[in-house]
């Protein structure tokens, strides 16, 4: 209930102002952990920052029922190697993942039907063992051309059959 009007307030109860924050001071990114400074550093094993990647592993299990595995795949394995290029498309987009970039990681793998017979020999060697080696999922998502990124899950189902334009990948 709100304060009664016939009651005189005191002096201990009105507002009083307090010493004023002084003006931020001007930030320079010169501490060693800043990268702001030199810029983030890219190269094998550095992943792609961004912002609340780890919500693709949540948003991953609305596809649970679609991933296609072969015979010796592991779901783990899939999920890992699904999410890591989810979580590559969409930092280099400046945003949090969605479940579009996991539609789209996991249709690049084929893992949501429709994968060629030689994507999935591909797939079984590249992504084994990709949920307990980090080096074997960052291989698997940095093997995602950087130009194909922007494209939509339905346009990389469209492109599926030429899957080696798709993914950098040796012969």
């Amino acid at each position: 209930m709100a304060v009664d009007p016939h009651v005189k307030p005191r002096l201990v109860d009105r507002p009083r102002s307090g010493t004023p924050m002084p003006p931020a001071r001007h930030f320079r990114p010169d501490r060693p952990g800043d990268v702001v400074a030199t810029g983030q550093p890219t190269g094998p094993l550095l992943g792609s920052p961004g912002p609340d990647l780890g919500y693709a592993l949540s948003l991953v299990d609305r596809f649970a029922d679609q991933i296609e595995l072969a015979p010796h795949e592991h779901r783990a394995d899939a999920v890992a190697a699904g999410c890591a290029i989810a979580m590559r498309r969409c930092s280099v987009l400046g945003r949090a993942p969605t479940a579009r970039d996991v539609e789209f990681g996991l249709t690049l793998l084929g893992y949501l039907g429709g994968a060629p017979a030689d994507l999935v020999e591909w797939r079984r060697h590249a992504v084994h063992g990709a949920s307990h080696h980090y080096s074997e999922l960052r291989r698997v998502a940095d093997a995602a051309r950087p130009e194909i990124l922007t494209l939509s899950p339905g346009e990389v189902a469209e492109r599926l059959a030429d899957w080696r334009q798709l993914l950098a990948v040796e012969s």
